[in-house]
Formats: C-alpha cells, sequence, structure tokens
C-alpha cells in the first residue's frame, strides 16, 4: 500500500510538472507574440504621425507663421501678432448688414456674404474663405498694416462656387 501511494504520489508530482512546464511555456509565445503585435502597432503609429507632420508640413508652407523672409519684412515686430490683428480686422467687417466688403459680392438670396476662415500666407497676402449660407467662395487680398494700428485692404481676386441646391 506504500508503495502504490508512493508511485501515486511520483505520478502526480509528474503531472504538475508537465502541466506546469507547457503552461509556463505557452505564456511565453503567448508574451512574445503580444509584444510583437504591440511593437508592429508602434511602428506603424509613428509612420503615420511622421507623415502627418510631414503634411502639416507641407500644408502649412504658405503661413506667415512658416515664412521666414515674410517675418524678416516685420523685423523688430511681432509677425503672428500682426496675422492676429488682420484676422481681427476682416472678421470686424462682418458685422456689415450688406455683407463683407472685401468679398465683392452683393447679398444673395437674401443673405449677406461673411467670412468664416482666414489664413496670412505672408507679409502681403490673405486666402479667406467665405459663405451666405448657401454659397461659398474664396477671396484673395493684400494687406497692409499701417502706422496707427489699423489695417487696410485691397481685393486681388474672389470666386464664387456655383450654386447646386440640393
Amino acid at each position: 500500500m506504500k508503495k502504490n501511494l508512493f508511485l501515486y504520489l511520483f505520478i502526480f508530482a509528474l503531472l504538475i510538472n508537465v502541466f506546469t512546464y507547457m503552461f509556463f511555456t505557452n505564456k511565453q509565445k503567448y508574451e512574445d507574440d503580444r509584444i510583437q503585435k504591440m511593437e508592429t502597432k508602434v511602428k506603424t503609429a509613428k509612420d503615420s504621425l511622421k507623415a502627418e507632420k510631414e503634411k502639416i508640413a507641407n500644408d502649412n508652407y504658405f503661413s506667415l507663421e512658416n515664412n521666414y523672409n515674410a517675418k524678416m519684412y516685420y523685423e523688430g515686430q511681432d509677425a503672428a501678432a500682426i496675422a492676429i490683428k488682420v484676422r481681427d480686422e476682416m472678421y470686424k467687417q462682418n458685422i456689415n448688414p450688406a455683407g463683407n466688403p472685401l468679398i465683392g459680392y452683393p447679398a444673395m438670396d437674401g443673405r449677406p456674404f461673411t467670412i468664416a476662415k482666414i489664413k496670412v500666407l505672408n507679409h502681403r497676402w490673405v486666402i479667406a474663405d467665405f459663405s451666405n449660407g448657401l454659397r461659398w467662395g474664396e477671396v484673395i487680398l493684400k494687406y497692409f498694416p499701417e502706422e496707427d494700428g489699423s489695417v487696410s485692404f485691397e481685393r486681388i481676386d474672389s470666386v464664387l462656387y456655383e450654386f447646386k441646391p440640393y
């Protein structure tokens, strides 16, 4: 009886060792696979982030903030503050009941045009998106910061997109 008990204990210990060995072996393989998948995801995310940064840099090539020569035109002045002043002056003209005079189109469909988006391209030009809720267009303007702090504008060209009702 004692002999059988030791045999059973030995077989039980052997089975426990086999199961433990299999568990830890599979656990290590699972963890290695998981780490490999995560490294692949991280690499993909880093590549996507790099591509997006390059795209943003290309998109912002024409902007006062990233144009060294345009900044040098305002040497000794804060170019970012000038860009903010230009934007503010353009948005101020939206309160005109007949529409923003910088756009160059009269009110259509009983709605005046107002400027919605503005991008200061360099030390002299601004591009803006405008709409009256039904029609959209874009305008390119020259701007001139004056000594008294105001900004004057000169329209270069504007385009109104074809109206296509739904």
